[in-house]
């Protein structure tokens, strides 16, 4: 049991607990913030831990420097994560973009000596995917007609598309996050020793069933696949937000 961890930059506490048997740390989406996960959080019972990672250059961390690579986001976060107390009883999310900065992340965790207990990874294919596209060098009209493609809210799009104020303050997120994506590259290495369950939607346009059955060649413990109803965005929904922490809580609870 680990008590009173603490947040900083990078690590926000959406759902603190006094004796967490379980600590899930989130990686939000590209052009996404730690708020991602709130909703989320919120539906998880006594004993789990939430805290989501703010990346640099969006909200409160505006000022600070973009980074876009995905390997950097996981080295600086999870250099915040080895602060805690070695016992504590880390899980990794991640979705989208988030996913591969969790799967990083948890190459780093395992490689300094800790212990992941698992690893969730939705929306996106296995690491070794190498992305085709160069979105972060198209305009800016180019960027939200893609971010509509894949569901994103459209009071959000409508107000990118109108007010040139606006986009000038959430655009640069998810340009350097298209870059992040874009010119990753994997590196081989020696599979997790922790558990992966891979999360997609039934109308994901970026990732297909075959794609993440590939991560299953990134783990040297379980894999498991889990479908859900809705498209790149499906997290956002409620049923959807309940039904996930219900499946990482059922995770947690039989690897425990």
């Amino acid at each position: 049991m680990v008590a009173h961890l603490t947040g900083t930059d990078w690590l926000r506490a959406l759902r603190t607990d006094a004796d967490p048997r379980a600590v899930l740390v989130c990686f939000p989406p590209g052009g996404g913030s730690a708020g991602a996960y709130r909703a989320l959080a919120q539906r998880f019972g006594a004993g789990t831990a939430v805290f989501a990672v703010q990346y640099p250059g969006r909200q409160d961390r505006m000022a600070e420097r973009q980074i876009p690579e995905l390997t950097e986001l996981a080295e600086q976060t999870v250099r915040e994560m080895l602060r805690w107390p070695a016992t504590t009883p880390i899980a990794i999310f991640g979705h989208s973009m988030g996913a591969t900065v969790a799967f990083e992340a948890a190459r780093r965790w395992e490689a300094a000596g800790r212990t992941l207990t698992h690893l969730f990874v939705s929306g996106r294919p296995a690491p070794d995917f190498m992305e085709p596209g160069r979105l972060h060098l198209e305009s800016d009209a180019v960027l939200i007609d893609q971010l509509e493609l894949l569901g994103n809210d459209p009071a959000l799009l409508s107000m990118l598309r109108e007010d040139p104020g606006f986009a000038d303050l959430v655009l640069p997120a998810v340009r350097n996050d298209y870059r992040a994506v874009e010119t990753y590259r994997y590196r081989p290495g020696d599979p997790l020793r922790a558990p992966i369950t891979t999360l997609i939607s039934t109308s994901d346009p970026t990732t297909t069933v075959a794609q993440v059955g590939e991560w299953a060649a990134h783990t040297a413990g379980a894999f498991d696949i889990v479908t859900f109803a809705g498209g790149h965005t499906y997290l956002d929904t409620p049923e959807n937000t309940a039904a996930i922490a219900d499946l990482v809580t059922e995770r947690l609870r039989a690897g425990r």
